[in-house]
């Protein structure tokens, strides 16, 4: 599997709706700080690490529904649109959404581990780099033939224009991405080595139980 924009649109949409509804939620979340909910949303749902450490727990998760700009939300509801529907196609909703919740999860838990008590940030970055980790995992996997090539260096190229991403708008966590890309890397080697009638349920489970991991790490 190849991530490229093949089909219409329309047909993503219907056979992708966790991706079409996470990209809607986000572009909700941001339209409503544009109508003067921002400060009220940052203060609720950012990661900002002190209220982590106060219990504040979810804040790994609700991160991800927060952008700080046009060009923030932008970049990464492209690369969601570009990344997701394959994997959600071939792997499923149930288990596409663990994913997506696991490497938020474990990105914001590394960005609490490894940034200052003081910091705080938004972005689905962490989460969407967990695509990045699975379709990684998939291309080394196939690295001796010309698919898993074509893979690794699609990945190769557009980790680079994500990895801009923190040194061009500010409150995005580096940590965030080597997180969540790790989690889905892991989650990806994981679930190649699952198959049977239960694949999928497992597959649901290993991704949920990682972003529970994540969960106890900053308890």
């Amino acid at each position: 599997m190849i991530p490229a924009n093949r089909g219409r649109a329309s047909a993503a949409a219907s056979t992708s709706p966790v991706t079409v509804a996470l990209i809607a939620i986000a572009v909700v979340f941001f339209l409503l700080g544009g109508f003067g909910f921002r400060d009220v949303l940052l203060d609720n749902l950012a990661q900002v690490n002190l209220a982590v450490a106060e219990g504040e727990w979810w804040r790994i998760f609700t991160a991800a529904l927060l952008h700080a700009s046009f060009s923030h939300i932008l970049f990464n509801m492209w690369a969601l649109w570009v990344l997701g529907p394959q994997i959600e196609r071939g792997v499923g909703t149930g288990p596409y959404l663990a994913l997506y919740l696991a490497a938020a999860a474990v990105g914001g838990a590394l960005a609490y581990h490894l940034g200052g008590p003081f910091d705080s940030g938004v972005g689905a970055s962490g989460a969407i780099f967990g695509l990045f980790g699975i379709w990684i995992s998939w291309g080394f996997r196939r690295r001796n033939t010309a698919q898993g090539r074509a893979i690794l260096n699609q990945m190769g190229f557009l980790l680079l224009i994500n990895a801009a991403i923190p040194f061009l708008i500010p409150n995005i966590s580096w940590q965030a991405h080597l997180g969540g890309l790790v989690a889905g890397f892991i989650i990806g080697e994981i679930w190649a080595r699952v198959s049977g009638p239960n694949t999928n349920p497992i597959r649901t489970l290993i991704g949920l139980g990682v972003a529970l991991a994540a969960v106890l790490s900053v308890l």
